[in-house]
């Protein structure tokens, strides 16, 4: 039972598309720490926060965020 964890994909993300903590939190209009406390769970982002790092990237919101640990790559069954 995680209680209110919420599991992020924000530093794959970042990794896949070559994007920095910095570039992020200036797209995002937040401070670049706040980004590292999202990427380890420390800080749980607002709806409206998630549904914009969601649009900054392009995917949909449940491509980044889960209730559930994200199965590491390469582990399909």
């Amino acid at each position: 039972m995680g209680g209110e964890v919420i599991y992020n994909r924000i530093a794959m993300l970042r990794a896949e598309r070559g994007v920095s903590r910095r570039q992020l939190a200036e797209a995002l209009g937040v401070h670049y720490q706040t980004v590292g406390y999202l990427e380890r769970g420390e800080y749980s982002p607002s709806l409206h926060l998630a549904m914009r790092i969601a649009a900054y990237f392009e995917v949909a919101v449940e491509i980044v965020f889960a209730t559930e640990p994200f199965p590491r790559i390469g582990s399909e069954n």
